[in-house]
C-alpha cells in the first residue's frame, strides 16, 4: 500500500478557524474523497450532520451543526471547483445533499461503485468489500446505526466515519490506474456526467405516484385518481419537510384511488384515516380525486414483462451468446454486463435502456443493436 493510503489521524472540524486551516490544506489538491452521514427519519429532506474527507495528507470531519452556511461556504467552494475531481462510493444520497446545500452539483465525480464492475467487481459492490478486495483492509461496522445527530460524537463514531473516506482515495488511484491501462476509464465519462445532472435529484410531485406498490390491479381511471393524490401528498410533504408517510401511507392512498370517495362521508369509511387528517385535508384530498376522475386514464405502469415470442428468443439467444463472449473479453461477469431484463428492453425497444447508455453501449450496447438490425433484416 503506498504512503497516499497511509492512516492518518483525522482533524475534527467545528470551529470556523478550523475550517480556515482546513480549506488551506486542500487548495491545490488534485482529487477530494468525500461521504456524508445524515438523518431523516422524521423529515422529507435530508439533514446533513458530518460531512468527511480526505486528500493527499489531510482527512477531517466536519461538523455542519457547529457551523453556519456562511461558515461552510469557502469549504463548498473548493468541493464545487471544477479543477478538482470528486470521488465518491455510491454517491446519490451525497449528491442529493450537495444539491440541497447550493441548488448545483459538484463536478467532475468519480464513483468507485459505478467503476467497479468494469474490472470485474460485482456490481453495486459495497465500500467495505472494495476495500477489503482492492486494498486488503478489513473496516469495522460497529456504528451503522449511529445517530449522527447526536453530539458529542466519540472518538469511535469520528473514526468510523473517518473510515468511510480514509482509503477512498487509494481506492480511486488503483481503480482509475487500471482503468487507463485497459482503455476503459473513457467508457466512464457519461456515467460519471450523469450523476451530477440536477433532474436526477428533484422530486417530481406528477411522477410520485409511479414509487406507490400495490397497483397491478386499478383501471386507468384509479390510477389517475392515484396520480393526483400521490402529487399533492409529495407536495404536501415538501412543505412541511415530513415524510410522505407521515402524512398519508401508500395503503390509504390507494383505498382512497380505488374507491374515488365523492364526499367527507364516504372518506371517513376509509382506514388510516383520522379526524384530524381529515379536519386538516379532507378538501384537499376531494380536490384531488376530482381532479383525477377529470382526468384521462393513466398508462398502466410497466411491470413483468410478457414472455418472448419465437423470433424473439432467437434473438435473444444470440445476444446472450454474445454477451457472454464479450464478458469474457472483459474478465466480466456476463451479468454485469447485461442481464436479461437488459437485453429484453433492446429487443423490445423498451426505453430507457441501460444498454444504450453510459459505459455499456461502450462494451456491448452497440455490438448488440449491429446483431438486431441484422436479424430484423433478415
Amino acid at each position: 500500500m503506498n504512503d497516499i493510503s497511509a492512516p492518518l489521524h483525522a482533524s475534527y472540524i467545528d470551529t470556523p478557524e478550523g475550517l480556515d486551516d482546513l480549506c488551506s490544506a486542500l487548495k491545490g489538491q488534485p482529487w477530494i474523497a468525500l461521504d456524508t452521514e445524515f438523518m431523516r427519519e422524521d423529515t422529507y429532506y435530508p439533514r446533513l450532520c458530518l460531512l468527511q474527507l480526505a486528500a493527499p495528507g489531510t482527512i477531517a470531519c466536519v461538523d455542519p451543526l457547529a457551523l453556519t452556511q456562511a461558515q461552510l461556504d469557502p469549504l463548498l467552494d473548493i468541493l464545487y471547483e471544477s479543477s478538482v475531481t470528486k470521488i465518491f462510493h455510491a454517491c446519490h444520497q451525497d449528491m442529493e445533499i450537495f444539491h440541497l446545500l447550493r441548488n448545483e452539483l459538484p463536478s467532475p465525480v468519480f464513483d468507485t461503485q459505478i467503476a467497479a464492475p468494469l474490472l470485474g467487481y460485482p456490481v453495486q459492490a459495497s465500500y467495505a468489500r472494495l476495500v477489503e478486495e482492492v486494498l486488503g483492509t478489513k473496516l469495522e461496522k460497529a456504528h451503522t446505526r449511529t445517530d449522527w445527530s447526536r453530539r458529542p460524537l466519540s472518538s469511535e463514531q469520528l473514526d468510523y466515519a473517518a473510515d468511510d473516506v480514509r482509503f477512498l482515495g487509494p481506492l480511486y488511484l488503483d481503480l482509475r490506474r487500471r482503468l487507463e491501462e485497459r482503455g476503459m476509464l473513457a467508457w466512464l465519462e457519461e456515467d460519471f456526467t450523469a450523476t451530477t445532472s440536477p433532474t436526477r435529484y428533484r422530486s417530481d410531485p406528477q411522477s410520485a405516484w409511479l414509487r406507490v406498490r400495490g397497483t397491478q390491479r386499478m383501471s386507468g381511471q384509479q390510477l389517475a385518481v392515484l396520480r393526483e393524490l400521490a402529487a399533492w401528498r409529495e407536495s404536501a410533504a415538501q412543505r412541511a419537510n415530513r415524510p410522505r408517510g407521515w402524512l398519508l401511507r401508500d395503503d390509504a392512498l390507494i383505498e382512497i384511488a380505488s374507491r374515488m370517495p365523492a364526499g367527507i362521508e364516504e372518506l371517513q369509511e376509509i382506514r388510516g384515516l383520522s379526524r384530524q387528517m381529515l379536519n386538516r385535508h379532507g378538501e384537499a384530498l376531494l380536490t384531488a380525486i376530482a381532479a383525477g376522475r377529470k382526468a384521462s386514464p393513466a398508462p398502466t405502469p410497466r411491470g413483468r414483462p410478457a414472455p418472448l415470442d419465437e423470433a424473439e428468443e432467437r434473438l435473444y439467444t444470440g445476444m446472450s451468446q454474445a454477451t457472454a463472449r464479450r464478458a469474457a473479453e472483459l474478465g466480466i461477469d456476463a451479468a454485469t454486463l447485461a442481464s436479461r431484463g437488459d437485453l429484453v428492453d433492446l429487443i423490445r425497444g423498451n426505453e430507457p435502456c441501460r444498454l444504450l447508455s453510459g459505459w455499456k453501449r461502450a462494451a456491448i450496447g452497440e455490438e448488440l443493436l449491429r446483431l438486431r438490425a441484422a436479424v430484423l433484416k433478415d
